[in-house]
């Protein structure tokens, strides 16, 4: 493109180690090429490290027998709702900062990073509170005994009520994607994940000096590891290597700002529960078969899942560069950002999609031996992994549209394809039409793919470029 910046020649794997020195770039200048491998490795690798604690985490509670999990299982089952309202904030922040980064104003993105801190603090203060107090009643309307509600309640109390280093962890790491500063986000769950996987069995079983608080030490380690995260998110904020420098001032409510940000996020949060609430709906449908199916499903879902949660970094690029592109009045090269995050998507994880299509019944006997879970999980994780490239194609496009602050396209996607197409596929084919649990894992593929052809669609016809935030 003839506004580009004019370049030397510069490798894959130049970039790649570019990418990782924090280096600050005019992402609306660059190659974008370049550009989308600049922004991406470091969002892979910070999303490579979230999978990897949340399956540090259950490998040492599980020591603890099944109760400490069900305990785990049952908090983090409310978390998710905590997360939807976080990562909803999160896309409105990511597009309202990245955008006034693209137009050259640092200082206007400083003063809206913020009013989303103060948003944050304050919603997540409120939510700790009420949560963290009424946590042992909690865990009794989500069906669990009273043996469970003892040995549970303080975990849950503490993660519950200190939801504010997740939540702001979150929040601050959706600023510098934003800003384009993707290795601090990168590093700030390093540090943070890091600390709690060491932390963690410390706590858990009182190891050399520390206490031995079982399941609840867990919930300790967890909050030490992000709240130094979010200490260090906030020692940059302040100035220190980050494209924005957040003063007191900045902090003092303006009531226009942050109704802005509530305006977005409000779509981005039903975005969320739609996504998350249509998974609890298949798994309703499938404990009508039994325990065997249910298992199978929920380990290969688990794989599936630590195998997308890369993927999204470079989706995260992609709507990181549509963001400032559009701020920079350059709607054609958000447009050709996005393309290029869609090939390396579609190519990555069609890669993935193969092994695991290749290996599904091996790394499904990973977790269990039981012969009918491993059945069960075998045909889940084949049937998932066909549609992976269509999962990319939808993920990109997805983030593309939270990017530019068009919030509400990708709720409706998510309403009309998991909620009125996933959930009566599963349940049509696996009752109606006796296909049984395979019924509900075709469903998955299929529904995903309505949502990659309709996103793909929308993208095309090009409202997004005409957003304001």
């Amino acid at each position: 493109m003839s506004e580009e910046i004019s370049q030397p020649s510069v490798s894959f794997w130049q970039s790649v180690r570019q990418s990782l020195r924090g280096e600050e770039h005019d992402y609306t200048a660059l190659p974008l090429n370049r550009a989308v491998i600049l922004l991406a490795v470091p969002m892979v690798l910070e999303m490579i490290m979230e999978s990897l604690f949340a399956v540090a985490d259950v490998f040492w509670v599980s020591r603890l027998g099944k109760e400490a999990v069900a305990v785990v299982g049952l908090t983090e089952s409310i978390m998710t709702l905590i997360y939807a309202v976080a990562i909803g904030i999160s896309i409105a922040a990511t597009a309202i900062v990245s955008r006034r980064i693209g137009e050259k104003e640092p200082e206007l993105a400083a003063q809206a990073a913020g009013q989303i801190v103060l948003l944050g603090v304050l919603m997540a203060t409120g939510m700790g509170i009420v949560l963290g107090y009424f946590a042992p009643d909690i865990l009794r309307l989500m069906g669990a005994g009273e043996e469970i509600v003892t040995l549970g309640s303080g975990f849950a109390r503490m993660m519950l009520g200190g939801n504010a280093t997740v939540f702001l962890i979150f929040l601050i790491n959706a600023i510098f994607r934003g800003t384009g500063d993707a290795v601090i986000a990168m590093r700030t769950l390093w540090l943070a994940n890091a600390l709690n996987i060491v932390l963690g069995p410390c706590f858990i079983f009182g190891w050399w000096i520390f206490p031995e608080m079982g399941v609840t030490g867990a919930a300790v380690a967890t909050n030490i590891g992000r709240g130094v995260g979010v200490l260090y998110q906030l020692w940059h904020l302040a100035g220190h290597h980050s494209r924005v420098k957040v003063r007191w001032q900045h902090f003092r409510p303006e009531r226009e700002l942050i109704g802005a940000v509530l305006r977005k996020s409000g779509s981005g949060i039903v975005q969320l529960l739609i996504s998350m609430t249509s998974w609890v709906g298949l798994f309703k449908i499938l404990a009508d078969f039994g325990s065997s199916a249910l298992a199978g499903y929920t380990i290969a879902i688990r794989i599936v899942v630590f195998a997308l949660m890369p993927a999204w970094g470079l989706a995260n690029a992609g709507a990181t560069l549509v963001g400032q592109n559009l701020g920079a009045q350059k709607p054609e090269r958000a447009e050709a950002a996005v393309k290029i995050a869609v090939k390396f998507d579609v190519i990555v994880l069609s890669l993935i999609g193969l092994g695991f299509v290749l290996f599904a019944n091996p790394l499904i006997r990973l977790f269990t031996q039981d012969p009918e879970v491993v059945a069960y999980g075998t045909q889940a994780l084949w049937i998932i992994s066909l549609a992976f490239p269509l999962y990319a194609t939808g993920m990109c496009f997805e983030a593309a549209f939270n990017g530019s602050g068009d919030t509400w396209t990708p709720a409706r996607l998510n309403f009309l394809c998991l909620w009125l197409g996933q959930i009566p596929i599963a349940k049509g084919l696996s009752e109606s039409l006796g296909f049984g649990p395979v019924g509900v894992f075709i469903a998955v593929p299929v529904a995903y793919s309505l949502l990659a052809i309709f996103s793909w669609l929308l993208f095309k016809r090009g409202k997004w470029k005409t957003q304001k935030v």
